[in-house]
Formats: C-alpha cells, structure tokens, sequence
C-alpha cells in the first residue's frame, strides 16, 4: 500500500482528501503545517507528498526544499489553489503543479501518473 502524505492546514479539505484516497487504496497521512509535514516525511517515508503552499510555520515551497534535502527521491506533487507560483523557480522540483478544484478528477491523474513513474523508475 503506498503511502501519501497531505500537507494541508484546512480540515474539510484534510478529511476530503484523506477519504478520497483511502477509497482507491491509499495509506493517508496528514500534516497541518510545515513543520508537521517534515516530521512526518522523516518517521513515515510517504511514497509521495501532495502539499499545500500557504501553511502555517513555513511556506509550502520551503517545505517542499526541506523534503528534498531528506528524500532527494521523494516526488511531490503542488496542490495549491495558487497558479503563479508554477513560475517560481523551486516550485520545478514538483513533479506536478496542480491548481485547487472542488473537482479532484485532475489530483487522483497527478497521483497516479508519479506513482507509476516511481514504480518504473526502481
């Protein structure tokens, strides 16, 4: 089962995304801020992180440069409801950017398209 840890600080969303996922056979964890999000990416190893960009305690972006100081491997997919930061040098270490929608059809593609490149890569 892989795991997936979502950094996001609004709970409806957080609860949204954890059943979504759930559903299609994913192990979720959750992380409410940055600071969270890297503890959790050093006990737990997700197989993949979708973050958030505005979090409390760090911005999403500063996550992100954390999390590959830890897991250079690690794909990351941007899931944020903030299209400009796609111009944002550092934001280019995601595999996906993807823009917030009440619609998660685009995230579950996202999800699927880095996992199974993951699984061809090892």
């Amino acid at each position: 089962m892989k795991k997936i840890l979502i950094v996001e600080d609004d709970e409806p969303q957080q609860i949204l995304y954890e059943t979504e996922l759930t559903e299609l056979g994913y192990q979720v964890i959750i992380a409410g801020n940055g600071d969270e999000a890297i503890t959790q990416v050093k006990e737990h190893q997700p197989d993949l992180i979708i973050l958030d960009l505005m979090i409390p305690k760090k911005h999403g972006l500063e996550a992100l440069r954390e999390f590959l100081t830890i897991n250079p491997n690690i794909p990351v997919i941007i899931h944020t409801a903030y299209s400009h930061y796609k111009d944002d040098f550092m934001s280019w270490a995601a595999e996906e950017y993807v823009v917030k929608s009440s619609d998660l059809t685009e995230l579950k593609k996202a999800i699927q398209r880095v996992l199974s490149r993951k699984v061809r890569e090892e």
